[in-house]
């Protein structure tokens, strides 16, 4: 845990300046802007800092020469560990998030409650399972992992099932050129624009459907019958099975304002709680929109403050 030097004139019924919740690239970037301006901070991660970005094998679309998530994530982790005003809570689940016209409470897993008077909530997405989409059919409780944590080692002369269309599909075939793993893409009509980055590579089978049925045999195999949309059905199988069919938001318990999809749009929320990153949308998912969200939350968050200390 990083010390956190006294700040004057900080007012003793808060922890801190800034709870912020969540520690990818938009909460970090959020504690590196607010100590620029000399604001403390409390950051809560349920795990390690950009545990995301440790699992993205190739970047082509970041600023600052990175070219792996790793590299990125070691970066950002190393800055961010380096900034005395940022206090880490690595480990810690939030369980209720409440907000009121004087400050905001975070209480954690411990029981624990932190208090400050604006928090950033960066919690982010997580992957869609098979019983979020109405075009799968699956056992039930099925659990399978994202395309991106499929290890290349592992991936060599074996044929996998991708579950729908998303954009992770050319981040592993960019990250892994000379792999001879076959991917068999299966993606509903909603899709069809995604998977045009993909479309030319050899290593790629497509398969528009309107419905699947999945079942998993025996040991590691994956059987699939697809309804295609031509109505004409299709048997396939693969040696293991993967998703790429989107993301769904994860933001913790408490007072959040959620839209019908799940996500928290910045306007709809309480003047103290202010949403980063990509639980703002699923328009934005994109590392470098998620630095920049989370710096201009801090900034947020910092001339809020002035202006109430002025009119105080």
């Amino acid at each position: 845990m990083v010390d956190t030097p006294p700040r004057t004139g900080s007012p003793a019924t808060h922890d801190t300046d800034l709870i912020i919740i969540g520690g990818g690239p938009a909460g970090c970037a959020a504690a590196r802007m607010a100590a620029s301006v000399g604001m403390r901070s409390i950051l809560v991660e349920p795990d390690r800092l950009c545990r995301n970005l440790y699992r993205i094998p190739a970047l082509n679309n970041v600023l600052g020469g990175c070219t792996s998530g790793p590299e990125l994530a070691d970066s950002i982790v190393a800055e961010l560990k380096s900034t005395e005003l940022c206090r880490l809570e690595l480990g810690r689940h939030v369980t209720e998030l409440q907000a009121d016209e004087v400050r905001v409470t975070v209480t954690v897993d411990t029981g624990a409650r932190i208090t400050a008077p604006y928090v950033i909530v960066a919690t982010g997405v997580g992957p869609l399972q098979p019983c979020d989409v109405a075009w799968i059919t699956a056992p039930d409780g099925l659990t399978l992992p994202p395309l991106w944590q499929a290890e290349a080692d592992d991936a060599g002369g074996r044929a996998f099932l991708v579950l729908g269309g998303d954009r992770p599909i050319g981040t592993f075939l960019r990250a892994n050129p000379t792999t001879d793993t076959r991917l068999l893409v299966v993606y509903p009509a909603a899709d069809e624009y995604k998977i045009e980055e993909i479309r030319e590579d050899p290593r790629v089978a497509l398969f528009p459907v309107e419905h699947l049925t999945l079942s998993m045999a025996e040991g590691t195999s994956v059987t699939a019958v697809a309804v295609g949309q031509d109505s004409a059905r299709q048997t396939i199988t693969a040696d293991a099975a993967y998703l790429s069919i989107g993301n769904a938001p994860t933001a913790p318990p408490g007072d959040l304002i959620r839209g019908v999809d799940g996500y928290c749009p910045p306007t709809d929320q309480h003047p103290r709680v202010i949403v980063a990153g990509d639980l703002r949308s699923a328009r934005f998912q994109r590392i470098m929109t998620a630095l920049g969200s989370g710096s201009e939350a801090a900034l947020h968050a910092y001339y809020a403050a002035r202006e109430l200390l002025t009119k105080g």
